[in-house]
């Protein structure tokens, strides 16, 4: 979503260069407060939601999952998508958590939502903790989900592989940072 203030840059239009099933690469042209005219690269993107499920001994259920941008096993937190028309936020995020990870939340609490790198795609995740969860058959759509494994990490061995470089996945990083920050805010309430 753009800011209303936009500091005196104005978006002129944009040609589509690609199209795909899910993104579409466009370039678009802007003129600065100066009057210069000038082109930027964009992806257009569908948007997409995140789930923090977050287990009563407070582990996180997180995914292992091969990502052939990066041509490597990722570690992340489940994920997807607004590709079904009509579907809202919150029940992509639940739609996701089952197919993904086998599970459903009694509770969804939403965490927030970002850009994901506003320098070249308008992406846009909404975060959301899941509790209450039980556990049910995987509903996997795609070859890297059914060769994706999932398992059960507390949140402090989490930031321990973060800082050891094994857990790189930004959408995971902030959404579990939000939940941190929550779980906090929670104790010091108590």
């Amino acid at each position: 979503m753009p800011s209303p203030d936009r500091n005196g840059f104005r978006f002129l239009g944009e040609r589509t260069r690609y199209e795909g099933s899910f993104i579409r690469l466009a370039t678009g042209t802007f003129l600065d407060p100066s009057g210069y005219t000038f082109e930027r690269d964009l992806v257009r993107h569908l948007g997409a939601v995140c789930v923090v499920p977050l287990e009563a001994d407070g582990s996180v259920i997180m995914l292992r999952q091969y990502r052939g941008a990066v041509d490597a096993i990722v570690l992340e937190i489940p994920a997807g998508k607004l590709d079904v028309p009509g579907e809202d936020v919150e029940a992509a995020a639940r739609r996701e958590l089952l197919e993904e990870a086998g599970v459903t939340a009694s509770t969804l609490t939403l965490l927030g939502s970002f850009h994901n790198s506003p320098g070249f795609t308008d992406e846009f995740t909404t975060c959301f903790l899941a509790e209450g969860l039980t556990h049910l058959e995987r509903e996997h759509h795609g070859i890297e989900e059914e060769h994706m494994t999932v398992e059960a990490i507390p949140l402090d061995a989490l930031w321990r592989m973060q800082a050891r470089g094994e857990l790189t996945d930004g959408k995971s990083i902030v959404a579990l940072s939000l939940v941190d920050r929550l779980l906090r805010s929670r104790a010091a309430s108590s």
